[in-house]
């Protein structure tokens, strides 16, 4: 018997090479015929681990919003309220015809900020603006997880429900830069709930310490300005109000300061956070031409219209650091640029400008504990 059951397999070597043979073929052609629904599940199984990545992340955000307002004083749970802010969503206007589409986003901006900030000071009507604004922080870090979540989920969903390939290939493909700013949400929540200041406020510390001992004035909303004397210059320095977690609107504050001060400046000089690259140096500095300011675009906008129209030189002070550095409790190397900066800006201003000029210094930023 045992002779028999040998004999039913060979053990020559071409024999071998044939039942090799035979095994592959069946291999690929089992490829051939399920080999992208294969692909499909694999990678559906990869997205489903991130998916749950995010949503824990997500989750987590949320309860930390609902933590501080309860700590703070709100008497129930907040979660009803905090859902509607996290589904909040913003309509870009039409912009098939785009002249005046920076007033319509600039409008829909401000009533979208004015109503979270009435709705979180209903739930803490005793709360200074710096916890106020905290929460809104929050928030706005509890929306943005939220919304990556959803995006993510709609994707993976579909592509499961059509069976598409390459639908999930390319989400695949760019998970991983979307868990890294995901990561960096995360990162910036313990800071926010501390009002610590975050790597993007540098711009607003190295202005805030330029007006120190000058008097502040309230030009534009969530913004100040001083007037500061430096060599014989004038220096008209402004930033968002801290130390609450502003980023205020320096451009409205610029055309408050060129309409209603009359004022002709020599030279506007801005001081940012930008994100570097990989390989680039957190707390590098660099230097260029043209309005370094972040967000929608509507600030941006203004400064460069007031600059272009005045034909008035704009240049800028970059600070490198990354995403999560930006969003999250300011790292050494950055807080350690400060000084750099100043020296770098003095340059600028007696090299780029001459005895009794005028020059605005805008630092841009998230005051949150930055004062002035």
């Amino acid at each position: 018997m045992q002779i028999q059951i040998l004999q039913l397999f060979p053990t020559d070597g071409s024999s071998l090479q044939e039942y090799l043979s035979l095994f592959f073929y069946d291999l690929f052609f089992v490829y051939m015929i399920f080999g992208q629904t294969i692909q499909v599940r694999r990678i559906l199984y990869g997205i489903s681990g991130s998916l749950n990545r995010i949503q824990i992340a997500r989750d987590k955000a949320r309860k930390e919003v609902s933590d501080y307002i309860q700590k703070n004083g709100y008497k129930g749970d907040p979660s009803k309220q905090i859902d509607n802010f996290i589904e909040y969503f913003t309509l870009s206007p039409v912009s098939l015809d785009p002249a005046g589409i920076m007033k319509k986003i600039e409008y829909l901006v401000k009533v979208r900020d004015e109503r979270m900030r009435e709705e979180v000071k209903k739930m803490l009507p005793d709360k200074d603006h710096v916890i106020i604004s905290v929460v809104e922080n929050l928030l706005g870090t509890s929306m943005a997880l939220n919304f990556y979540y959803k995006v993510v989920r709609h994707y993976y969903l579909l592509g499961k429900k059509t069976n598409n390939l390459y639908l999930l290939v390319q989400l695949q493909m760019i998970l991983p830069d979307l868990l890294r700013e995901v990561e960096a949400e995360v990162s910036s929540i313990e800071p926010l709930k501390n009002a610590q200041p975050v790597g993007d406020g540098i711009g607003a510390m190295v202005a805030g310490k330029l007006m120190l001992n000058s008097e502040k004035r309230v030009i534009a909303r969530d913004t100040v300005m001083a007037q500061v004397e430096y060599k014989n210059r004038n220096l008209y320095v402004i930033k968002a109000e801290g130390p609450a977690g502003n980023v205020g609107e320096v451009g409205t504050a610029l055309e408050y300061l060129i309409k209603q001060y009359g004022l002709k400046p020599s030279a506007i000089m801005m001081i940012d956070a930008a994100q570097k690259l990989e390989g680039e140096v957190t707390g590098a500095i660099a230097e260029g031409i043209g309005a370094i300011i972040g967000g929608i675009g509507v600030d941006k906008y203004k400064i460069e219209e007031v600059a272009s129209d005045m034909k008035v030189p704009l240049y800028a002070i970059a600070i490198m650091q990354s995403l999560g550095e930006a969003i999250s409790a300011m790292p050494k190397e950055v807080a350690e640029a400060a000084p750099r900066v100043q020296e770098r800006l003095s340059g600028l201003i007696e090299s780029k400008t001459k005895e009794g000029d005028s020059v605005i210094v805008i630092g841009v930023g998230n005051t949150l504990g930055v004062g002035q």
